[in-house]
């Protein structure tokens, strides 16, 4: 599989910054989310449509490397990546850059699909491996 990208912009509110004037750290996560959310619905795909579904996606692993501080207002580009198919989990890699392109941080998520009755992982769905593989054709 090649790696499916998908840019998605996000702006820096007031109540996201701490002391310092810098987006506190905690706040990424949920930038991230965003960018994962966005880049799921441009592949046709709903995290809500999964859900009614009964599949779920926890996070079971999050890194992030952070290299320059980013401020209040500043219009933020998310770029999420998958670069390799999911099975039973999927992982997406994400490359943050601010409003002059310079790279601010990098992170990875690692989620697997759930089986909301059961409570047990189970494989990617269908629709999410066919539209990675329909990228392909």
């Amino acid at each position: 599989m090649g790696t499916f990208s998908h840019e998605h912009q996000v702006r820096v509110r007031y109540s996201e910054t701490d002391q310092m004037g810098y987006v506190y750290y905690g706040n990424y996560a949920a930038y991230f989310e965003v960018g994962r959310v966005e880049a799921m619905r441009s592949l046709g795909i709903s995290y809500r449509d999964l859900e009614l579904q009964g599949i779920l996606m926890p996070v079971s692993k999050y890194e992030v490397k952070f290299l320059l501080p980013c401020r209040y207002d500043e219009l933020l580009t998310i770029k999420t990546e998958i670069k390799e198919m999911p099975h039973a989990r999927i992982r997406f890699h994400y490359l943050t850059f601010n409003e002059s392109g310079r790279q601010v941080n990098e992170a990875v998520t690692e989620l697997f699909f759930l089986d909301r009755e059961k409570q047990k992982p189970v494989r990617a769905p269908e629709i999410l491996l066919n539209a990675l593989k329909n990228l392909q054709s």
